[in-house]
């Protein structure tokens, strides 16, 4: 309707004209609990500790309504679903799908907003482990390039956007290979993407990272070479500094000895 008329689609709008629409939204079906396997290192009444499989979708979205996380965790955690948002009931932070490691989950309201307002505050402590292509030019260093959605494409983070946002990623290289460097990795703010983007825009992506890196991985290759190795903040209701670690998965640590083997015979073939 314009202006309590109804307008043929072709109509053409003049100004301080008023449109009405009448739409009918379609009631969101509940998400279904599951019972799925997850790695759950710690809960108490506050919060829940998760180490997330690679692989798997933290919350619902996009046409996406099983198999995720949430649909784990209700499972596991009944009185979840009174916690925050309905499409992601508890959920502080996240993961992407093919990272790995640490979670920390509200399971009440109050624990839901302090978490929350520690996270605003940058008061949480997050390192990561990550291999990348090739060698970082210095051992130590921040990486503090504002970052956004592509200008060309949408779906994508880069450096390269109309609407920047701060970001700044800390790293140290950890162990050098051939043709990788193992990084240990902490994020100072945590937009979107953020380790994956700065380290593709430094010239050294992650090993694994077919969005942002090389799109092709050759076989034997592991997945997306990330994984939130530590966690560390303030117990919502003790108000204790509380920190959890998660050791590397199994086909990241193969991977890395894959690579030791091939660095001990080459220093062999030295002498």
């Amino acid at each position: 309707m314009v202006d309590g008329i109804a307008r043929k689609s072709s109509y053409k709008l003049k100004s301080d004209e008023k449109v009405e629409i009448e739409y009918e939204l379609e009631k969101p079906q509940e998400i279904q609990s599951e019972n799925i396997p997850i790695d759950v290192l710690y809960s108490d009444e506050h919060i829940a500790i998760i180490d997330k499989h690679s692989g798997m979708i933290v919350h619902p979205g996009a046409g996406i309504r099983d198999h995720t996380l949430i649909n784990a965790l209700l499972y596991r955690f009944p009185d979840l679903k009174e916690v925050g948002p309905e499409e992601r009931p508890g959920i502080v932070h996240r993961l992407d799908k093919d990272t790995s490691g640490l979670m920390v989950v509200a399971r009440n309201l109050k624990a839901y907003e302090l978490l929350q307002q520690q996270f605003r505050k940058r008061e949480v402590e997050k390192t990561y482990l990550g291999l990348i292509w090739g060698r970082m030019p210095e051992k130590k260093g921040k990486i503090s390039w504002p970052i956004g959605r592509h200008v060309k494409h949408g779906e994508r983070i880069s450096v390269k956007t109309k609407k920047p946002r701060e970001a700044e990623t800390c790293y140290s290289v950890q162990k050098e290979y051939e043709k990788f460097s193992l990084l240990e990795i902490k994020p100072l703010t945590g937009r979107t993407h953020q380790i994956r983007v700065h380290m593709a825009a430094s010239g050294h992506p992650l090993a694994g990272d077919t969005l942002y890196g090389r799109r092709k991985s050759k076989p034997g290759f592991p997945r997306l070479f990330l994984h939130a190795s530590c966690l560390s903040f303030i117990h919502p209701e003790t108000k204790e500094k509380v920190e959890f670690s998660s050791p590397l998965p199994q086909d990241l640590k193969s991977f890395l000895d894959k690579l030791e083997e091939k660095k001990e015979k080459r220093g062999q073939a030295t002498f």
